[in-house]
């Protein structure tokens, strides 16, 4: 693929226009945390307050709008985990064309309720987003439906790339942008007006260790696929980046790195607890970068908030995951005499310590216990990892026998 293929910035100026009133200009939030990590101003671009809940109706609108009449009769067809999905079922209405979109039957069902709520037919299909993008390409065979790819095509990737002139407009000394990536046309259409206007901002997709297609992908030199794709961050689980998608990456983005599934639980936590903002794991994969590479990245840096479409009851299990990776719960074993007012006392002097007993677990019939002896296990809700150590460690001069093995 040629490089004069490539989505250039008066392609997404145009597109920042089809958009006015459509899209929103999200806001700029500042991570005061990160400031002393990174030496500078670390900021948010808070694209999970987007209409549908993330970037992705920018691309579809774009894709849409520039069908022609004949087309937009036939309808459009697409594929998706749910962001796109709501995208173009948002676009699709606003324009006035009937959408179709196919989804994975793990799709989070508010994603799901939501993509119908704004007008789509919606197919669950297969397990997972590849079985849906073929359930979606024989739709548009078949019916003669536009498939409205979720990031390989041109119109997508400049809808996407409005969300870098946004960036350059609020933060106009911006040195490193770290933004989401699954298939790439988000970092893509940021990456193409970025460089076009500042070639100094170095450009970062950010990837999920567990479905990270890119790097080796970078490294064949071609787009290659991955056997499997299981993270909490379903909106960039991709398995194959695109033709044109890739183009843009190898050309324009200085580099990919990854970030593990703990390091995702702790950006979603910490974007709820820092900033009281929902944000999904494959939106919050930035703030995961943040955590886990400190000083990795020059100020002032900006990193994209993708999404923020998460399923409550996911959302629940992550926040526990989230506390527990940054060692906000305690797991310990206590070995007690077995008498009445021992299990009191743990607890009491558990309070004296500021950690607060979640759960606790009393058992006698244990292999390991001694004779006159109770086996307690307790999950701890605590301030951190310093907390965690002086828990211990007064535990031990109390006298008690203690097994924090699983911490």
């Amino acid at each position: 693929m040629s490089a004069t293929r490539l989505v250039d910035a008066s392609r997404i100026l145009q597109a920042r226009d089809l958009l006015a009133g459509v899209a929103r200009t999200t806001p700029m939030e500042h991570a005061r945390e990160f400031a002393d990590a990174f030496g500078g101003p670390v900021h948010l671009k808070c694209e999970n307050l987007q209409r549908t809940g993330s970037f992705k109706v920018r691309g579809a609108y774009t894709r849409i709008q520039g069908l022609s009449a004949e087309q937009r009769e036939r309808g459009v067809v697409a594929a998706s985990a749910g962001n796109h999905a709501q995208g173009v079922a948002l676009a699709a209405s606003l324009l006035g064309t009937a959408s179709t979109v196919f989804m994975s039957r793990k799709a989070a069902l508010p994603k799901v309720a939501a993509t119908r709520g704004y007008g789509a037919d919606v197919h669950l299909v297969g397990d997972a987003l590849e079985e849906a993008l073929t359930a979606a390409v024989e739709f548009a065979d078949r019916t003669g439906a536009v498939f409205i790819h979720p990031f390989d095509h041109p119109d997508i990737i400049a809808g996407q790339g409005t969300v870098g002139l946004e960036i350059l407009d609020q933060v106009p000394d911006v040195r490193t942008v770290l933004v989401s990536t699954g298939g790439g046309g988000l970092v893509a259409g940021v990456a193409s007006v970025i460089k076009e206007r500042n070639p100094g901002v170095r450009l970062v997709g950010v990837q999920a260790g567990a479905a990270a297609a890119f790097p080796p992908s970078l490294e064949a030199g071609e787009p290659v696929a991955l056997r499997s794709t299981q993270t909490l961050a379903d909106g960039i689980a991709v398995a194959k980046p695109g033709e044109l998608t890739f183009e843009h990456v190898t050309s324009l983005v200085d580099d990919v790195v990854t970030v593990s599934e703990e390091g995702l639980s702790r950006a979603v936590l910490n974007c709820l607890e820092r900033r009281k903002l929902v944000v999904e794991p494959a939106g919050a994969a930035p703030v995961a970068a943040l955590l886990e590479h400190p000083g990795a990245f020059e100020p002032p840096v900006v990193g994209v908030l993708s999404g923020g479409n998460v399923d409550p009851l996911l959302l629940m299990q992550i926040i526990q995951h989230g506390m527990t990776a940054a060692a906000r719960y305690l797991y310990v074993r206590l070995w007690v005499p077995d008498r009445p007012g021992s299990l009191a006392g743990v607890v009491t002097r558990l309070s004296d310590l500021g950690a607060n007993v979640v759960d606790i677990e009393h058992s006698r019939i244990s292999g390991r216990l001694g004779i006159g002896e109770v086996e307690v296990a307790l999950k701890l809700e605590t301030r951190g990892p310093q907390h965690c150590d002086e828990v211990i460690a007064e535990l031990q001069r109390a006298g008690y026998t203690v097994d924090a093995s699983d911490r």
